[in-house]
């Protein structure tokens, strides 16, 4: 059987010196989302080949889409380098197809084959114009033929599936997501996973004010994140006395201000504690009171960590295409509360003052609400994607 699978690496052949780590880390990541199936990986600085059985083919392919990292895969067909194997292949692919019109495409890559490109793209067009009724149509053909000669020898395919992109997952270390059962958030998750940050996640539950449903939504929302990763964990924390305490104690206005900036000192212990290097959440430049620019100054003081916000600069319709793109939408719009609305005051202010802030606290103990929450915070760990999840 001579079908391989290929992976185009994309952006990683930009990092040079680097290149190998991001290889490497991106094989790992592969060989630990197939580990069900049988499969053999030759990797290079170009290129990744993977042999398997044909009957996984579609299944791997699938769960291929979804690994970072990856520009395109091909399901190509590894042939002797001549021109008489080649021109066969190709015209066992073109059998049995509906086409009228095709392009060739050669990459020589490997120089010591004397045919240049050029020159060989016009004998195997000549050569699929002696053998079927096929026209060349260089501009829009039905069927683009794609012929590499390389070392290793020569691959030949028709279509090439469109990759994820981006980054290994983990080639930057991790970060630490605030969850939410919004819209927003898993959109964050989502593009800073592209980016090779790995995740855990945080989430504020205050029950009875918040529902089981609520943290179930959450979970499943971690859950279609996972299956971009493979192992993501959701930390789960006890908000209902600070949040009551910040009720009780900070006028109506301040509410929002106070409640943000106590979620951003215990997501910076959570970090610490489970050696995350970024906090990322997914506010959006001037969506709500506490995601104007004076809110994020006031809000941002209490922590040293940097705070990482990848849909800050986009209008809520391109943040619910790429939702719906990655299949969090449906869940996020689900109507169970969250902790960040349940006490929503009817004017919170928008233009927070840090002394106002700091005077508010001052009136209750934060400090040990804070760590009661850390000590009781349950951690959930996100179960295996299984195929079903990518059909």
């Amino acid at each position: 059987m001579d079908q391989i699978l290929m992976i185009k690496y994309g952006e990683l052949t930009t990092k040079k010196a680097n290149r190998n780590t991001f290889i490497t880390l991106l094989t790992n990541n592969i060989k630990n989302i197939l580990k069900d199936y049988e499969i053999q990986i030759h990797k290079d600085r170009v290129r990744m080949y993977i042999k398997c059985s044909q009957k996984d083919t579609e299944q791997i392919v699938l769960k291929l889409q979804k690994v970072f990292g990856i520009h395109g895969i091909v399901i190509c067909h590894k042939v002797n380098t001549n021109i008489e194997d080649i021109g066969f292949k190709i015209l066992e692919l073109l059998e049995h197809q509906s086409y009228q019109t095709f392009k060739i495409e050669t990459k020589r890559a490997d120089k010591t084959f004397p045919i240049p490109s050029m020159e060989f793209n016009q004998k195997m067009g000549g050569f699929v114009l002696k053998n079927t009724n096929l026209k060349v149509d260089v501009h829009n053909p039905d069927v683009h033929i794609h012929i590499e000669i390389r070392e290793e020898g020569t691959f030949v395919y028709t279509n090439e599936l469109k990759g994820n992109g981006g980054y290994p997952v983990g080639v930057q270390g991790k970060g630490l997501l605030m969850l939410s059962g919004g819209i927003d958030s898993p959109v964050a998750g989502y593009l800073s996973l592209k980016r090779g940050v790995d995740l855990e996640c945080l989430y504020f539950e205050s029950p009875p004010h918040t529902s089981l449903e609520a943290k179930n939504k959450v979970i499943q929302l971690a859950s279609i994140i996972n299956t971009y990763s493979g192992n993501i964990k959701v930390n789960v924390i006890p908000f209902t006395k600070l949040q009551e305490a910040i009720y009780k104690n900070v006028p109506d206005s301040y509410i929002i201000t106070i409640m943000r900036r106590m979620m951003y000192r215990i997501a910076e212990r959570v970090c610490k504690k489970h050696k995350c290097k970024v906090i990322i959440n997914g506010e959006s430049v001037g969506q709500v009171a506490s995601q104007t620019l004076d809110s994020m100054v006031v809000i941002n003081s209490v922590t040293n960590l940097p705070v990482i916000r990848p849909v800050a600069c986009m209008d809520k319709l391109e943040i619910i295409d790429i939702a719906k793109k990655i299949n969090t939408y449906e869940t996020s719009i689900l109507p169970y509360e969250d902790c960040c609305t349940i006490f929503l005051p009817k004017h919170p202010v928008i233009y927070p003052d840090m002394d106002k802030a700091l005077l508010y606290e001052s009136y209750f103990d934060y400090e040990s609400l804070i760590e009661e929450c850390v000590e009781n915070m349950e951690t959930i760990t996100m179960l295996e994607p299984k195929i079903s999840e990518y059909l």
